[in-house]
């Protein structure tokens, strides 16, 4: 299976990020809903059912190549048009986008969790907070992890898979952890 078709993207900093952008659409909270003191991470799993085979690492180092370079995009069109990060505005974007989800796919089936999670949103979201703050963000590429990398309890999840992170801060040493993998694989235990 090609990797583009088998990646997976989603915040896990802050853990709650669901429910506040299902918050923020009901216009129960307003924007910003992530403060400028709290970390942001996003993460970017290629290979996640069936792993990176050797001959697929360069297609996925591209697609994370690319994915940093839109992101750095719509953060500088985000802090470039502060208007389009208006809470009517983004509110109405997320609306149309989850509109999109209820037509593609044709059921309602857990459509709340299926618009949290959607990866259009969260990649909004992640650029929209990093302009609106003017924080600085860094994002790290690791490539197919080995199983001695691993602990035991994580070793199906992430072994033969490629991992992008990204974070609001402007570099690894801005993080309050040992590497930029300590967070993710904390998270990662408690999913």
């Amino acid at each position: 299976m090609p990797v583009v078709s088998d990646s997976y993207m989603g915040i896990f900093m802050p853990p709650d990020i669901s429910f506040r952008i299902k918050q923020f659409m009901a216009a129960k909270v307003d924007f910003p809903f992530i403060r400028k003191d709290e970390l942001m991470a996003a993460f970017y799993l290629f290979g996640k059912d069936y792993g990176v085979p050797e001959s697929e690492v360069k297609a996925a180092t591209d697609i994370a190549k690319t994915t940093v370079e839109q992101v750095a995009r719509d953060i500088r069109l985000y802090a470039a048009t502060p208007q389009k990060m208006d809470a009517r505005f983004t509110r109405e974007n997320y609306t149309k986008r989850s509109l999109q989800i209820v037509v593609d796919s044709g059921a309602q089936a857990d459509l709340d969790s299926r618009v949290a999670g959607d990866p259009a949103i969260l990649s909004d979201c992640f650029a929209q907070h990093v302009a609106y703050h003017k924080q600085g963000f860094f994002f790290e590429l690791f490539h197919p992890f080995k199983g001695e990398q691993l602990s035991a309890s994580l070793k199906n999840r992430l072994e033969g898979r490629m991992l992008l992170l990204g974070f609001n801060v402007k570099d690894r040493q801005s993080l309050p952890f040992k590497s930029s993998l300590e967070p993710f694989f904390k998270w990662m235990l408690k999913v």
